[in-house]
């Protein structure tokens, strides 16, 4: 019986196995790091004095990969400290060891035969009833396994992490026909609660499921330019975030790929199929030739774009030459602009009879037709794909999401009409009066599956806001905000503002829910299933009250969101906030005063206020030093003058975590918080640590005074604030923001351990956030980002 993954080893430490063991780090995995021993010593291992029999020199390619993780971007560690998890081994000294670990992944290079080597070798130290698998992009897990042990085949399957392994979500899993059941259950929910990951079933089929549909859809496109003379710059403009696609759209994509990489894997179909479909694997000449160049993209320096200076030129594929970047601009690509939801934008792009339309018409339909042949072939059902493309690729919607949107009947009858052959399943599907692959009723999805629709089953931990809401569970709502009864008396408030930025509707929705939990419910979980959590205050609200010389609105404004905050820290009933993605100024404040936090482990928090020239104004700065105040236990002594140091220092910087755990290290989290690395069980894990809360007997924290460093602390965190102005660090106007800061940060002139209530703190904290608004300088940076939606230095 499996029971738990406690130690892993990775087998190949290039940028893919690196990756993983990062990964794997990060949830808190150790892991050893295998690769072979150089042949032969290197100008710098003599120049050491190192030997062939030196451990530095027979564990230097993983130890090198080890150290590159510190470097790389975006960073495959959550925090530099997950790197003493990592061992680094070689595959002659250290294969005794795997009969250590409970899981082995080979991640060496794309060759059957090498790999079959490997697992012998696996097969020969692994202990009995530890998983292994391998991390093939394309190469049979069938084939690979054949010459192992029984017991080795029961324990054997594809799991195909994507680059990079942090940050993709789709992990496809590959089950032999001899894996167990048992196993595969087990990688199943592994993956999904612990790795994070959205994990889809694949067959044991030429690069699986993302890889297969992605490739035949990035050749098509290549195919399709070419004979429609477009430019890569044109194809980029309207084959990303205009189509629910990423904004590195389809050339950017190569480039941070690799072009070697995207050839190899077109390799792998090409060599395994027939007919019309090995065609459109057969990697165009003009890209072969640049590969040959060494045109690979991001890591040689140019691909299909090359940056000069700052200008990013583009690729003319007849020439080889750069030139001027194109974008394409159309009736149609202009007249979506005032279409709303991505599915009627797709509708209206696909029929449109003009350039943009006619390419993207051309690009999409053989990809859906593709999907709709393969369906069954490379996973159970059509899920699968639609989850792979989303998890792997970046769409917004799969390939059958995309066809619901721009109408099955329709578009399968212009695509017969094209000459374009439509699987019998599909017409049979309209034949029987059924208009889309998949159905809504209820918040229940269903989908189209060998003559009939099947309940989309979800994982228990999923939990859809959305869903809810069309359930009529929403309690109350305004234009900012919805209160959505969870179950099990838990109530969720949502944020639906754009960027969930926030404004007073979503200031009064706080103080209702916090009094409508209070009188009816167990606890509040503060959570959404937006892009980012919160990017902060609504700040186009504030420049604009503020170059009116509304001031005193401003006031009412800031007073009752400081309110509003004391009112969550204060609660009777726990409040559990759920921040995930960019969790920026007034979102950090939202998560400080909260009874606990459950953050996504990719959480991007920060007080970021002073870029936009103002200091936090919902009590973040003071929240913050409480809370690291909190984490020493009564009676033990501490320097309060470091710690006001800290706290000033992180907030004069704009210092953001780039993940869950750094914002444990800056201080943002502490020991009651939490962190999910599955977002999509953020609002169920939330929900469980209100109930956890409750039934542990929850009542209001007690108000106590704060200790403060008063005036001559003032006068220490004014001197690092000069010092850092004489030096040209910071401009005159950071340096008044700084002073500002720093008197409210040390309570005011009073004695140094002054005992001051958090009323105090809030008043000086008001005090100085609508004095710096009134100024010039601090408008122009809100303007600024606003405009340019970067800070401006003035």
């Amino acid at each position: 019986m499996i029971q738990k993954i406690k130690k892993a080893a990775v087998l190949g430490s290039g940028v893919m196995g690196s990756g993983i063991a990062a990964h794997l780090a990060n949830i808190g995995i150790p892991t050893l790091l295998l690769d072979i021993v150089p042949r032969e010593l290197s100008k710098e291992d003599t120049a050491k004095g190192l030997s062939t029999d030196s451990k530095e020199f027979r564990n230097r390619f993983s130890q090198t990969a080890i150290q590159k993780l510190l470097k790389q971007k975006p960073a495959p560690l959550a925090s530099k400290k997950n790197l003493t998890l990592i061992q680094a081994g070689n595959f002659e000294d250290d294969m005794s060891r795997l009969s250590e670990v409970d899981w082995i992944i080979e991640v060496v290079v794309e060759n059957l035969a090498i790999k079959k080597q490997v697992l012998a070798s696996v097969d020969a130290y692994r202990k009995p009833g530890s998983i292994v698998s391998s991390n093939t992009s394309g190469i049979s897990i069938e084939a690979m396994s054949e010459d192992c042990s029984d017991d080795f085949k029961k324990y054997f399957l594809g799991t195909h992490f994507f680059n990079p392994p942090r940050y993709l979500k789709l992990l496809e899993v590959i089950p032999t026909k001899h894996t167990s059941e048992e196993v595969l259950t087990f990688m199943k929910s592994f993956g999904e609660d612990v790795l994070g990951k959205g994990v889809v079933l694949a067959k044991d089929t030429p690069n699986f499921i993302g890889n297969r549909i992605g490739t035949y859809g990035l050749l098509v496109t290549v195919q399709e330019m070419l004979k429609g003379g477009y430019s890569v710059g044109e194809v980029d403009s309207i084959t990303g975030p205009m189509i629910g696609r990423p904004s590195s759209a389809t050339f950017r994509t190569l480039d941070v790929v690799g072009l070697d990489t995207f050839i190899h894997v077109a390799n792998n179909v090409y060599e395994l199929v027939e007919g019309e479909e090995k065609e459109v694997f057969k990697v165009p000449e003009f890209m072969k030739e640049m590969a040959n160049r060494n045109w690979l993209g991001s890591k040689s320096g140019q691909g299909f774009f090359l940056k000069q200076g700052r200008e990013i030129l583009e690729l003319d594929p007849s020439t080889f030459e750069y030139g001027e970047r194109k974008s394409l601009k159309t009736a149609s690509t202009e007249s979506i602009k005032q279409i709303k939801g991505l599915a009627n934008k797709l509708k209206a792009l696909v029929y449109a009879d003009d350039r943009a339309g006619n390419f993207l018409w051309s690009i999409i339909s053989p990809v859906l037709v593709y999907s709709a042949e393969l369906s069954g072939e490379i996973s159970d059902n059509i899920v699968g794909i639609d989850q792979a493309m989303k998890w792997g690729f970046g769409w917004d919607l799969g390939p059958f999401e995309i066809w619901d949107a721009i109408g099955v009947s329709k578009s399968v009858v212009r695509m017969e009409s094209e000459g374009l052959t439509v699987p019998n399943w599909v017409k049979n599907m309209i034949d029987s009066g059924n208009e889309t692959f998949y159905k809504n009723d209820n918040g229940v999805t269903s989908f189209y599956h060998n003559g009939q629709f099947e309940e989309l089953v979800r994982n228990d931990k999923e939990v859809k806001l959305s869903v809810l809401k069309e359930q009529g569970r929403i309690i109350k709502q305004n234009s900012g905000a919805s209160l959505i009864d969870l179950g099990d008396g838990v109530a969720c408030l949502e944020f639906h503002t754009k960027s969930n930025a926030i404004g007073m509707d979503i200031t009064q929705m706080v103080n209702f829910a916090v009094d409508e939990v209070s009188k009816n419910y167990k606890g509040l979980v503060i959570g959404n299933q937006a892009k980012n959590f919160c990017v902060g205050a609504n700040l186009a609200m504030i420049l604009m009250e503020a170059q009116d010389d509304n001031y005193f609105e401003i006031e009412m404004v800031v007073k009752g969101f400081q309110q509003a905050m004391m009112k969550i820290k204060y609660s009777d009933k726990p409040v559990v906030v759920a921040p995930y993605g960019m969790t920026l100024g007034g979102g950090a404040e939202i998560c400080l005063p909260a009874a606990s936090v459950v953050a996504s482990s990719e959480t991007y928090m920060g007080l970021v206020e002073v870029g936009v020239g103002l200091i936090p104004g919902g009590g973040g700065s003071k929240e913050l030093y409480i809370k690291q105040l909190k984490q020493f236990p009564e009676g033990v002594e501490f320097d309060l003058q470091s710690l006001a140091n800290r706290v000033f220092e992180t907030v004069a910087m704009a210092k953001v975590s780039t993940s869950a755990q750094e914002a444990f290290e800056n201080g943002f989290l502490n020991h009651d918080d939490r962190k999910v690395f599955n977002a999509d069980h953020l609002i169920y894990e939330a929900k469980q640590r209100v109930l956890e809360l409750y039934e542990a007997g929850y009542s209001a924290p007690i108000r106590e005074k704060v200790p403060v460093v008063g005036e001559s602390g003032y006068a220490t965190l004014l001197a690092g604030a000069n010092s850092m102005y004489y030096s040209g660090y910071i401009s005159e106007h950071d340096l008044t923001i700084a002073k500002k800061l720093a008197y409210v940060i040390a309570g005011g002139k009073v004695p140094f351990g002054t005992l001051v209530d958090e009323e105090y703190l809030l008043n000086i904290e008001r005090e100085a956030f609508l004095s710096l608004i009134s100024e010039m300088k601090s408008q122009a940076r809100m303007q600024h980002m606003l405009v340019k939606g970067k800070p401006l230095r003035n």
